[in-house]
């Protein structure tokens, strides 16, 4: 069964990782699923431009 989710690596500006982990926290989430949530979002806000 192939995986659902593909593990990566990207490099960030350190004030935006505080910032993500602070939001990430509030929302009782990880950083990983936070970010997972946010660009979902953005994604699809995008797509619906075209």
């Amino acid at each position: 069964m192939k995986p659902l989710k593909t593990k990566v690596s990207i490099t960030l500006d350190d004030d935006l990782v505080s910032l993500l982990k602070e939001l990430a926290e509030k929302d009782d989430r990880s950083f990983s699923q936070y970010i997972n949530v946010i660009l979902k979002e953005w994604v699809s806000k995008q797509t619906k431009s075209f």
